[in-house]
């Protein structure tokens, strides 16, 4: 374990051997670290908190901390964060509250960028980029394979689904459907990440059938039960992908941006 002189780590945090912790970082005595994990200086990992395998951890990020909702009164809540996450500057990742699952989760592979905000009990997955100063609010879930552009804000209890996409200085306020792409203040819809999929390899059937099923959601002026409705009735049942379109629309609590 290569532990700076500096750094202040409490004696019973649990840290693999191999973990590298920097200057002036201060690692609390509830936290697990795991295998390849590289603290920078002046992080402060506080908390119930686990830490899986190769993150990297930059300077100022503040990762477990108590959260912002004024019903917390110091309940032992968790963040559970998985592997090969990198979390830039200034980053703020709290944890969750008795009100929820006391679990702020998040997979692996994400990178959240300088002074993005993960606030309690949120769930991400895995693969997704947050942008400068995104901020997700409470009990914001956030699938795979998500692009956050720079200053967007998600409202308490969003959901957005896999492979959507934000623009910059986007103002979410309802749930995004799978592979929609939003902007604006309040976001709208402003068709699906068709390039996006071109890159993912995705065939060209399936590309065409997406671009019809965003049609009936969006450009037909139907109501939103009606144009499901008629997806369900004949492209779901061909197109898996349009299936899990549909799904991520009729699983949405708050209402989708249209």
């Amino acid at each position: 374990m290569t532990i700076h002189a500096t750094a202040i780590v409490d004696p019973q945090a649990d840290i693999d051997p191999s973990v590298e912790i920097g200057p002036f970082s201060v690692i609390g005595p509830n936290v697990r670290i795991d295998a390849g994990t590289i603290v920078k200086s002046h992080v402060v990992i506080n908390g119930h908190t686990r830490i899986g395998k190769n993150n990297e951890i930059f300077q100022f990020a503040s990762v477990g901390e108590a959260n912002q909702d004024k019903k917390y009164k110091g309940e032992p809540t968790e963040l559970v964060i998985g592997d090969n996450n990198v979390i830039r500057e200034s980053a703020t990742l709290h944890r969750g509250t008795v009100q929820d699952t006391g679990i702020t989760r998040i997979g692996s592979g994400n990178l959240f960028m300088a002074c993005s905000h993960v606030g309690h009990d949120c769930v991400v997955g895995d693969n997704n980029i947050l942008a400068n100063y995104v901020a997700l609010a409470g009990h914001v879930t956030v699938g795979d394979s998500v692009i956050l552009g720079g200053y967007t804000g998600i409202h308490q209890f969003c959901q957005i689904a896999s492979f959507s996409m934000c623009g910059m200085g986007s103002m979410v306020t309802k749930d995004i459907p799978r592979y929609v792409m939003v902007s604006g203040d309040p976001a709208k819809a402003h068709g699906m990440n068709f390039e996006g999929m071109r890159r993912r390899g995705m065939d060209k059937q399936v590309i065409r059938a997406l671009r019809e099923a965003y049609k009936y959601i969006y450009m037909k002026g139907l109501k939103l039960d009606a144009a499901v409705q008629e997806l369900e009735q004949g492209l779901v049942q061909d197109v898996d992908e349009v299936r899990l379109f549909v799904e991520s629309i009729k699983q949405s609590k708050r209402g989708i941006i249209r």
